[in-house]
């Protein structure tokens, strides 16, 4: 029998996407919905949520109910949404006072409440509709503090007698940290007294490490990240509470949603391609520089950037390469993205500096993500971590080679290539140093200037694999494991 999922997560693609939480929480759970599991997935009913494509009705025993999170109390609904796509139906919950607002994330002091509220109505919907899941699935802090409610207010009712919970950590960097002035309002009531003492003595509360200890099973988005999680270098705090349930830790490496990111049938493309015949690429690297008002001559490389511009990132590693290179008009340069005021600025000096050779687009198009993925030549990573990531994936897919940096998820999923024997998907370099990012460009541009490297190079990455059905079955026989075993398995 296929276990059944409540499945909580803040984010859904297409319907609410801020990064690659949105997509992978979308595809796992449609994947697993089409091997005919239940999946019920829970999120917020944001105002900015975009409702194309979905047939919203009430669900008459969850209308107008009341949550109580401490001292505070709100009314809320929830919402059936049927994808008209396909999919299991979403459960969306509608609660004004907490969702009726812009943006999908933001510094208001209820933040946190916001995320609570909607763990918490998840179990208790699955109660009112008499559902029995045999997995909770939720997804990084806004909903990691589910399985410590489970073990504890929720504990007196059977119905989740055979559940097990698996947290997946999209982003160790992000862990919910509130002043334990604020516990009351976490709901827990008595059951406070089950949070951390280590962070209580330092006056708070991390939700994440809360959902790290009392998860059944916990898993990242690739094995390598799994494993640099578990170091002080990259536990972010966190690593001593990882290393001590090594066996219940795991990686699994997202997939990527082949029909929506397939170069021969992509629908926002305006020239198509596939590995026998790349002309349509040569069509797209034309018409992505018409658009973005590049000059750019075959023989000098198109790189292309689709990113988060922070720290995390690897931005400013890049800060003294690219305008040397630009200068030198040895490559040309796209960049879609936002994020930290001083990398924008930075961004938007190199296209001001170097028109024909620099472009800027301040924010996220998905439209325009595709084009770059399609369009470039190479696509630059310079990650100091990355849990995973999915747009090296897409470049392998669409002929651009990755310049990564070896790293987590990066690390799992592209290979240095070997021009000798022909082998390998992309340029991977070690160090987060502006040295090296020097060293990946000019490697690339070297290679570059050998079309039957290139080539090779290109159609190595466009052979890979990795569809959401290899994803898919580690995630089912995490689940398997999590009912047998409460969860306990080997790290990678």
């Amino acid at each position: 029998m296929r276990p059944s999922a409540c499945y909580i997560t803040a984010e859904f693609a297409p319907y609410v996407k801020v990064g690659g939480l949105g997509d992978v929480s979308a595809a796992l759970a449609g994947i697993l919905h089409g091997r005919g599991h239940d999946i019920r997935p829970f999120l917020p009913l944001y105002d900015d949520l975009d409702r194309k494509g979905l047939a919203i009705e009430p669900i008459a025993p969850l209308a107008d109910l009341e949550i109580a999170m401490g001292p505070h109390r709100y009314r809320y609904s929830v919402l059936r949404g049927r994808q008209q796509h396909g999919g299991p139906d979403l459960y969306l919950v509608d609660c004004p006072a907490l969702y009726g607002r812009k943006g999908i994330y933001g510094n208001a002091a209820d933040e946190h409440l916001r995320f609570l509220a909607l763990t918490r109505i998840a179990l208790e919907s699955c109660q009112r509709l008499g559902f029995a899941p045999r997995i909770v699935h939720c997804h990084d802090w806004h909903t990691a503090l589910a399985p410590l409610y489970l073990r504890t207010i929720y504990a007196w009712d059977r119905l989740f007698e055979h559940t097990r919970t698996v947290l997946t950590i999209h982003n160790l960097g992000y862990q919910g940290v509130l002043p334990w002035d604020w516990v009351e309002g976490l709901g827990l009531g008595d059951a406070a007294r089950e949070l951390d003492a280590g962070e209580r003595a330092e006056g708070r509360v991390n939700l994440l490490r809360e959902g790290l200890k009392h998860a059944d099973s916990v898993n990242t988005v690739s094995p390598g990240y799994a494993r640099e999680i578990c170091t002080p270098a990259l536990g972010m705090g966190l690593d001593a509470v990882l290393r001590g349930r090594h066996d219940s830790v795991s990686g699994i490496l997202n997939g990527v949603d082949h029909e929506a990111w397939d170069p021969a049938t992509d629908p926002m493309l305006p020239a198509h391609f596939e590995a026998g015949d790349l002309s349509g690429k040569a069509r797209m690297r034309t018409a992505l520089a018409d658009r973005l008002g590049l000059d750019a001559p075959a023989g000098t490389p198109l790189v292309g950037m689709v990113s988060r511009l922070n720290w995390q990132k690897g931005i400013d590693l890049t800060e003294s390469v690219l305008p040397t290179l630009l200068g030198r008009g040895t490559i040309r340069l796209a960049v879609l993205g936002n994020g930290e005021a001083r990398y924008e600025q930075f961004f938007d000096s190199l296209a001001r500096d170097f028109p024909g050779r620099a472009s800027f687009t301040r924010g996220y198009s998905e439209e325009l993500s595709h084009w770059i993925e399609a369009g470039a030549d190479a696509f630059l990573m310079p990650s100091r971590y990355e849990p995973c990531g999915l747009n090296q994936m897409y470049s392998l897919r669409y002929g651009t080679v990755p310049i990564v940096r070896r790293t987590g998820g990066l690390a799992d999923s592209v290979e240095h290539f070997d021009p000798a024997s022909g082998t390998g998907t992309g340029i991977v370099f070690n160090d987060p140093d502006p040295p090296a990012v020097r060293w990946a460009l000019d490697t690339m541009i070297d290679w570059f200037r050998s079309p039957a490297a290139w080539r090779r190079l290109q159609l190595n990455g466009m052979q890979q694999d990795f569809s959401w059905e290899r994803s898919a079955d580690a995630y089912e026989a995490l689940y398997r494991r999590t009912r047998r075993h409460g969860g306990k398995s080997k790290s990678g």
